[in-house]
């Protein structure tokens, strides 16, 4: 059975032989249709990629054009703003041009007019010369003597009339330049005050917090006072607490420890917690939200001012300047009011407006140290100025305010012209009526104080004092001297806003009767 074995081996070889051929053909076919699959998907990406190519392309030229149109846009609207710039110089060369032309002609005239009083004077000289020939002739034909003597006697004549119409053409010239100077100051001071319209910068600096209830008093005030005691310690001012309904006041030197201290006390007051460690709390936290305040005032003053480069130390000192306050008139203001005059001024001087503005902005900077520092505000503040790198214009013109150094210059002249008229213009500065009529009463002890005084009065809200003498034991001359010497007293024993003028009156009357 062995041939079985052999022809079955053998149909099973050819069998396998035809399914592998079969077998072959069919994953053969299947390449070839997943090739074909594959070079479909790979056309239609491409087609796809071409496409979204196309569109990309599109948009970049439309984005080009665009951005193209904006920036030919944009450059058109550069040349047409060149152009008017260009026409406007051209225009402005012009003006000069002409400008130039009327000078050149104007200097022309002038040199005419200069020839001929020039050959005016050639004449005269020689017409003088003339007559001093003739007058020579006649002296010696009269007089009988030598040439050289009479020509000495007409240079003495001569002589004295030329030195008494030098002397009348001098005092016509100081005259005139007097007027001129004093009518000129009149106008730019008149200018000045037009031109800077201010609101009255009176600012009453209370210390007066208002209360909810009187209930409130008693728990500032704590148990054995020890609320009051750590709130006078932690902010270095008095709390008086007395009758006033709903309201304690607040007294301190300090302007800024005061301000501190009032807005501590607000904020305890609406946080109701009130004890001694939330009243260092609070304090700590106010004091330092003030400090950010000064230094916000100082830089929103030379921002309004117009002022930059200001050291930060300046700023800080400046903005203190918003809590202190003279005659009631807030210093910050001020200072910002007599700023803005000396600009104005110096406009019209031809000065540095920008170096007026600096000094009178920096002009009582003093005054923010003058409770910590003894002297005068003006010298205590040339000094910080000083030692802060100002320049010695400035400094000279802030110490020279108040006339406590010589002025070196004519922005300390405006700096003091720009205080009198911003503390001197009405309703800039207000007193109680209590201050006022002491005051009123200094000056007139002041006057009486002088030896040979009848009677002074004090006049114009304090701004003048007249002062009556005894004509048979003061003299004119002695009226003279004793003005001077009230004023200075004055100065020494008293301080005021603005200038005082002091007049002494010597009157002599001689009373007849006819019987």
């Amino acid at each position: 059975m062995w041939w079985q074995a052999i022809l079955t081996a053998f149909f099973g070889i050819i069998i396998g032989y035809f399914v592998r051929i079969w077998m072959s053909n069919q994953a053969l076919q299947n390449t070839t249709k997943e090739s074909e699959k594959i070079l479909r998907d790979a056309t239609r990406e491409s087609e796809n990629i071409l496409k979204e190519a196309h569109l990309q392309a599109k948009s970049e030229v439309l984005r080009a054009r665009d951005d193209f149109e904006a920036s030919t846009t944009l450059r058109r609207e550069e040349l047409t703003a060149l152009d008017n710039r260009t026409a406007l110089r051209e225009a402005n060369l012009d003006r000069k041009v002409a400008m130039l032309d009327k000078k050149e002609k104007a200097l022309e005239q002038r040199e005419v007019e200069t020839e001929k009083l020039a050959a005016i004077a050639q004449k005269s000289k020689v017409e003088l010369e003339k007559l001093i020939g003739e007058e020579t002739v006649k002296i010696q034909r009269v007089a009988g003597m030598t040439g050289a003597e009479a020509r000495q006697t007409l240079m003495a004549r001569v002589e004295a009339e030329v030195h008494s119409d030098v002397g009348g053409l001098i005092r016509r010239l100081q005259e005139e330049a007097k007027d001129t100077a004093e009518r000129e100051a009149h106008k730019i001071v008149c200018l000045a005050i037009q031109r800077y319209s201010s609101s009255h910068a009176s600012e009453v600096m209370t210390s007066t917090v208002a209360l909810p209830s009187d209930d409130m008093k008693g728990r500032i005030i704590g148990r054995d006072g020890r609320n009051i005691r750590a709130f006078e310690s932690a902010t270095g001012v008095n709390l008086l607490v007395d009758d006033t309904p709903e309201a304690v006041v607040i007294s301190g030197f300090d302007p800024v420890r005061r301000e501190v201290a009032r807005l501590s006390l607000e904020t305890l007051i609406l946080d109701g917690r009130i004890h001694p460690a939330r009243i260092e709390e609070v304090v700590a936290k106010v004091g330092g939200e003030m400090d950010e305040r000064i230094r916000e005032a100082g830089v929103e003053a030379a921002y309004q001012v117009g002022i930059q480069g200001l050291d930060s130390e300046l700023l800080r000192t400046l903005g203190r300047l918003k809590f202190r306050s003279s005659y009631s008139q807030n210093v910050l203001m001020h200072s910002i009011e007599v700023a803005q005059l000396m600009g104005v001024m110096a406009a019209e001087l031809g000065l540095d407006v920008a170096l007026a503005k600096r000094i009178g902005l920096l002009h009582d900077i003093g005054k923010a140290l003058d409770h910590d520092i003894e002297g005068s505000h003006a010298i205590i503040g040339s000094d910080l100025l000083r030692r802060l790198g100002e320049s010695p214009v400035v400094i000279n013109a802030v110490g020279a305010h108040h006339a406590d150094v010589p002025a070196e210059s004519l922005y300390a002249v405006l700096a003091q012209a720009g205080d009198a008229i911003s503390a001197g213009r009405p309703g800039a500065r207000s007193e109680t009526t209590e201050i006022y009529i002491k005051r009123l009463e200094k000056l007139e002890t002041i006057a009486t104080s002088f030896g040979g005084v009848e009677r002074s009065y004090a006049i114009q809200a304090g701004r003048e004092v007249r002062v009556i003498v005894q004509p048979e034991s003061v003299t004119d001359h002695d009226a003279m001297i004793m003005a001077r010497n009230i004023c200075k007293k004055i100065e020494a024993e008293m301080q005021y806003p603005g200038q005082i003028k002091v007049i002494v009156v010597r009157e002599t009357r001689c009373v007849e009767y006819a019987r």
